[in-house]
């Protein structure tokens, strides 16, 4: 079920980095369809699916520049940055932090997150096979998104922080639950269903300065 759908939407320009695919890309395409304008970092700017509503900022999240550049003008911010690149362990955590300082010397507040399940107090929701897959192969990635969502919770902003369970493919159906109790185990969801989440945390503060898992 839909937790928190907001009673009126108010149109907005949301900055949105990491929205050239899976949750990030989703999560544009919806708010595009709600009316709202999106305006979206991107190294390769081809891979931002070109529709009205939409302006493409070419550029990297680690470079204060460019994510200055994308926030100007915008009131609220989707962060769903992934670790896409070899070599670079810390592109969620030091992206996010560039964002929360140029965020504050804009004066913007509010931002929504996209972090996992089994990040941080979240750790014993996952399955046993994720725990030890994360031991073995994903502690670096789990240690970025725990710095991440460190930087969120110090930033003295609007910041919720969104942990998803197993992410596919596949549409909105609106048929998850979330919450902040410790005893939900993780179960898959799709990544439409994950930013239509995310895209209601922007305008409900239901779980304002809160992590809520959905699942």
């Amino acid at each position: 079920m839909v937790a928190g759908q907001p009673q009126a939407l108010r149109l907005m320009k949301i900055a949105v980095f990491g929205g050239t695919r899976g949750v990030g890309a989703q999560l544009v395409q919806q708010a595009v369809k709600q009316g709202h304008a999106c305006r979206v970092l991107a190294r390769r700017p081809e891979a931002v699916t070109d529709q009205p509503q939409v302006e493409i900022i070419k550029g990297d999240v680690l470079d204060p520049g460019a994510v200055a550049r994308t926030l100007e003008g915008c009131e609220a911010v989707v962060i769903s940055l992934g670790p896409t690149r070899k070599g670079l362990r810390n592109v969620c955590s030091e992206g996010t932090r560039l964002i929360l300082e140029a965020m504050q010397r804009l004066d913007i507040h509010r931002v929504v997150a996209v972090s996992s399940m089994g990040v941080g107090d979240s750790a014993q929701q996952v399955p046993w096979f994720f725990k030890v897959l994360s031991a073995l192969f994903l502690r670096a990635v789990m240690k970025d998104k725990e710095t991440q969502e460190q930087y969120l919770r110090d930033s003295g902003l609007a910041w919720t922080i969104v942990r998803p369970g197993g992410l596919f493919d596949g549409p909105a159906t609106g048929n998850y639950q979330a919450g902040v109790d410790t005893e939900t185990t993780a179960a898959r969801i799709s990544r439409a269903d994950v930013a239509s989440f995310a895209l209601i945390q922007l305008q409900d503060d239901t779980y304002l300065r809160k992590a809520p898992y959905v699942t």
